[in-house]
Formats: C-alpha cells, sequence, structure tokens
C-alpha cells in the first residue's frame, strides 16, 4: 500500500508539501499541488482518515438531522447538502429525527459522539432540548430551514439558513384574493413549527392587504401528514360558510387537501381554488397544473454547508440568520389560464353559489 512519502518521492515534494495539499493546511502553488494530485492517481494512495483527524482535531465529516428525508422538498435540500459538502472534501452523516424531540436528541448526540466537525439541522416543533445540547457541548451548528433561535435581545445564538415563508404565502392569498375569491382557508402544516407560524402570520397579512377579515375558523392545522390534512380539509368544507380557495402549507397538506376534494366529488379550480406551497416535481403532472410556491432546496442546503464551513473558520463569528427567497411558480388550480394574459370570467355555477353563501354568513 503506497504511504505519503512514495506520493513525496513519485511528485518531487517533500511529505510536508503532500500534506499540505490533501489537507489544505497551507497554500500550494498551483503546478506542484497538480503534481501531488498526479501522484496520488498514478499511485493509488489513499489518505489515512483516521490518522489525519488525530493530528488536526478535525473529521472533515458534517452530521445532517432533518426529517422526513423522503418529502421531496428535503431531498432537494440534501441533494444541495451532499454536493457542496462533497465539493469541499466533507463527508456526511445522516440521521431522520422523524420531527420527535427526543429522538432529536439522541440522533444529534449520536452524531456529535462520531466526532464530526459540525451539525446542520432542521429542528422539531420543541428543539429546547437540542438547543440546549447544543449549547452545553459548543457544537457548531447551522439550523436549517426552521428558524426557532430568536432571543428576546434579538441577537441569535446559532447561525439560521431558510426560505422565506410569511411573504410568500401572502402572495398566495393576494393571487386568490384577486381572482375574487372571498373565502380563502389555509390548510396550515405542523404547530409549532416556526415555519408553519410565520406561515399563518403571512396568510393573515395578505387577507389584510385584500381589504379581507381573518376568520379563525378558517385555519385547519394538518399536522404534518397527509391523513391530517384530510382532517383539516374535510373540516373546513364542514363549514356553514365553506372556502372557495385553499392555501395548503406544504406538499404532505397538498396531498391530504386533494385526497378529500377528489372524494367529495370537487373538481379544482371549479369548485373550489386551491394553491400550495412547497412546489414538487410532479406538481406539474397534475390536472389542473398546480399552482405553487417553489423554495430554493439545493440552494438552501449549498448555502448550510457554506456557512458552517464559515463557522468552523472563524468560530467567534456572530451568528446570523439568512433567508432565501422563493419564486412564484403560476399554474391553473388557482382558476387561471394556461397562459396568464388570458382574461377569465369570474367565478360561476357551482362555485359562484358557495362564494355568494359565504359572503352573506361572514359576521
Amino acid at each position: 500500500m503506497p504511504t505519503m512519502a512514495d506520493v513525496a518521492q513519485h511528485a518531487g515534494v517533500s511529505v510536508a508539501t503532500v500534506s499540505h495539499v490533501l489537507n489544505d493546511t497551507r497554500p500550494v502553488l498551483p503546478h506542484t499541488r497538480q503534481a501531488v494530485l498526479d501522484a496520488v492517481d498514478a499511485l493509488g494512495y489513499t489518505p489515512n482518515t483516521l490518522a489525519r483527524s488525530l493530528v488536526t482535531s478535525r473529521t472533515r465529516s458534517i452530521g445532517l438531522a432533518v426529517s422526513a428525508i423522503g418529502n421531496p422538498c428535503f431531498t432537494e435540500i440534501l441533494q444541495g447538502v451532499e454536493a457542496a459538502a462533497l465539493e469541499q472534501g466533507y463527508g456526511l452523516l445522516i440521521a431522520d429525527p422523524h420531527d420527535d424531540p427526543e429522538h432529536e436528541r439522541r440522533a444529534v448526540r449520536l452524531l456529535h459522539e462520531r466526532r464530526v466537525d459540525g451539525l446542520i439541522v432542521a429542528p422539531s416543533a420543541d428543539p429546547r432540548g437540542l438547543l440546549a445540547y447544543l449549547t452545553r457541548h459548543a457544537v457548531p451548528t447551522v439550523l436549517l430551514d426552521r428558524v426557532v433561535d430568536t432571543p428576546a435581545d434579538g441577537v441569535p445564538r446559532f447561525d439560521q439558513v431558510c426560505a422565506e415563508n410569511a411573504e410568500p404565502t401572502a402572495r398566495l392569498v393576494a393571487h386568490l384574493a384577486a381572482r375574487g375569491h372571498r373565502r380563502i382557508a389555509l390548510v396550515a402544516g405542523r404547530s409549532g413549527l416556526g415555519a408553519t407560524g410565520e406561515r399563518i402570520s403571512g396568510y393573515r397579512h395578505g387577507l389584510a392587504t385584500a381589504g379581507l377579515p381573518y376568520d379563525e375558523r378558517l385555519v385547519a392545522h394538518g399536522d404534518g401528514e397527509p391523513a391530517g390534512a384530510e382532517r383539516a380539509t374535510a373540516a373546513l368544507l364542514a363549514l356553514a360558510a365553506p372556502p372557495t380557495a385553499l392555501v395548503t402549507g406544504d406538499h404532505a397538506m397538498t396531498i391530504g387537501a386533494l385526497r378529500i376534494l377528489r372524494e367529495r366529488g370537487l373538481s379544482v379550480p371549479e369548485d373550489i381554488a386551491l394553491c400550495c406551497l412547497d412546489d414538487f416535481p410532479w406538481a406539474d403532472l397534475f390536472s389542473p397544473r398546480l399552482t405553487a410556491i417553489a423554495r430554493p432546496g439545493r440552494e438552501l442546503g449549498a448555502l448550510a454547508v457554506r456557512t458552517l464551513l464559515e463557522r468552523l473558520g472563524a468560530p467567534a463569528r456572530p451568528a446570523r440568520t439568512v433567508r432565501l427567497a422563493c419564486s412564484f411558480v403560476h399554474r391553473t388550480s388557482c382558476g387561471c389560464p394556461d397562459d396568464p394574459a388570458e382574461e377569465r370570467p369570474a367565478p360561476s355555477g357551482r362555485h359562484a353559489n358557495r362564494e355568494k353563501h359565504a359572503k352573506g354568513t361572514v359576521l
């Protein structure tokens, strides 16, 4: 098995130079670096990661704890994290906390005990135990996708990377209101999550901007699961003045809402319009095609890695919260034609009757 000394001899450099190239511990001239890398390839040299970690106190590994890894939105984030980590020469250890605070603490502790250099975590709805552990052990951490670290003084203890939530939700509400809807409901995600709270705030802001009253009966929580979204949507449809439009709070809420609408024989958008947060790959294949807010998943993942590496390089740097903008994907489930420039008449038929009924019963 070739050694670092063999690589140095083959490249015509010192062992120290080989070490600097492989560990990025000192700048090396480009042609010298390339000679070392060529020697590594020619000899089939494999660095001893364990020995290197004992010398540098770094394992060049990152722990990633995100729930619902099968969720398309988190899948994109995972792809962004993996690509950015690999580009920087870091490996990835992954755990799924299942949005359960106790499981979350165990998963993070195990990742930490495996001596990862830092953690990227999407916190649960009750992250107090998680934050206490990270603070107690001074673990370099980036909180991903869910803002939870908001002390009274406004200065976060941890770096946080997430997408905008309030403004995109308000935009969907405003779009539906512009279509003539006055009873716009929200099928919100899991209670307690920072993102859910921000989206409810955005929903209320969108209503206020459109001059519509807030009715708490039009907000139902799906608890993060399609089955919960089915129950929430059924409750909304059972109101004396049911909604004529829905905003669904995430991918799972969208699936659950569509299931119950189909079971009730309601057609989108003819009977009820629908806009969703968290666009997903097959949203364009539904009939009708789903109008949605798309989060920059891969960019979020890559930014989380860059932010963590900056933290490792400058441990004393003040923590910061970074938000990325989302994009509005205009399709047809909102009631607009395929060509948004086309004019479309106001709601009619069964939809119009429900709209009129709603207006007559709102206090």
